[in-house]
């Protein structure tokens, strides 16, 4: 690691898996804590500490196949069987499990760690040297067609919202992972879905498209009146996943005021789609550089999608976030623009949908 504790930059991103990940742990051989350091998976925060991770948006998402994978096996995404429908009581449920653990951590964190209803908290929570955590729901199944689900988690404090994973719901579909795939897949967005963005823009709830489909984006674009983030994808010229966006949607996002989140995931980064973590950071540089030509300095951030998916071993958790902002470094960027990389634009963003 080349940086010391002292001279770390402070990373907020905007997409994790972690309180996904500390709830199917439980009760395994894999079990374990967040406030211990593990030798596996990506997020606890000793590793956080090390890296300057200073917190993010944790996701709270309902996989369609619930029970705990067994030693040695992990969730095999290929499987129809994971893009299955969830019932809509199941999915809240499951989610009201997961704001369960998040509320844990932060009790037990010792002052540590803080969930944060607001922009304001979270610059103070991170001026205190705090991990700042902002809740947010990875595909609405949780939600219902009447939104009391909704004013129910946004009380508790639930600040953003994927109105779709990738699969199908009430309010619209999402993308497969398909590599050499358009993301114009399918319809665009339910009356109730429409009916979701109003609401959430009037609750003040980031929506973000990732893992919505081309007709389902268009379909928001018209309706927010707030910056379009999509907190975790990536370019789809460089890499032809159906999961990355589109020169024209990267124009709508421009346009907005809004803000792309580079996603880790080694598949939605290789030119060549591999599930392969042998990947020179240099591939998140080439995505870096032409998200900031499209969106300008204001609209790149990260969206690592740590404890959710295969990243690059040089990047292989919290830990090495020191190694990708050396690597921003040795590029060129400056130290301001790699400070809002790693947290301002995101800080920014919130700020301008009114959070």
């Amino acid at each position: 690691m080349t940086d010391t504790a002292s001279n770390l930059v402070p990373v907020f991103d905007g997409h994790n898996d972690t309180l996904l990940s500390l709830e199917r742990r439980s009760n395994t051989p894999k079990e374990r804590s967040f406030f211990e350091e593990a030798g596996h998976d990506h997020i606890d925060l000793p590793r956080a500490r090390k890296g300057g991770f200073a917190g993010g948006l944790f996701a709270m998402f309902t996989p369609s196949v619930r029970a705990k994978p067994k030693e040695g096996k992990e969730v095999d995404f290929k499987s129809p069987e994971h893009f299955k429908g969830v019932p809509q009581q199941e999915a809240l449920d499951y989610t009201l499990k997961l704001f369960d653990i998040a509320e844990d951590l932060e009790a037990k964190g010792n002052s540590e760690v803080k969930i944060c209803r607001s922009t304001t908290a979270i610059k103070e929570a991170m001026a205190a040297e705090q991990l700042a955590m902002m809740l947010h729901v990875e595909g609405a199944e949780c939600i219902d067609k009447d939104f009391e689900a909704l004013e129910l988690l946004y009380n508790r404090g639930l600040r953003s919202i994927g109105p779709v994973w990738s699969r199908e719901t009430i309010f619209g579909h999402g993308v497969p992972m398909e590599f050499e795939h358009s993301p114009d897949i399918g319809p665009g967005l339910t009356d109730v879905g429409k009916e979701l963005v109003r609401q959430c823009n009037h609750r003040k709830i980031q929506l973000d498209v990732s893992h919505l489909n081309e007709k389902g984006f268009w379909d928001l674009a018209k309706i927010t009146d707030k910056p379009i983030v999509a907190s975790h994808s990536n370019v789809f010229k460089i890499c032809p996943m159906s999961r990355n966006l589109t020169d024209k949607q990267l124009d709508a996002i421009a346009e907005s005021k809004g803000l792309v989140g580079i996603n880790f995931a080694v598949f939605f980064l290789r030119p060549d789609g591999q599930l392969n973590s042998d990947m020179p950071l240099d591939v998140i540089l080439r995505h870096a550089d032409y998200l900031l030509n499209k969106l300008g300095e204001d609209g790149v951030a990260l969206g690592s999608d740590y404890d959710g998916c295969l990243v690059a071993n040089d990047i292989k958790d919290v830990a090495g976030l020191p190694n990708l902002i050396e690597a921003f470094r040795k590029a060129d960027f400056g130290e301001e623009l790699i400070a809002k990389i790693a947290h301002k634009n995101w800080i920014s963003v919130l700020e301008r949908a009114g959070i």
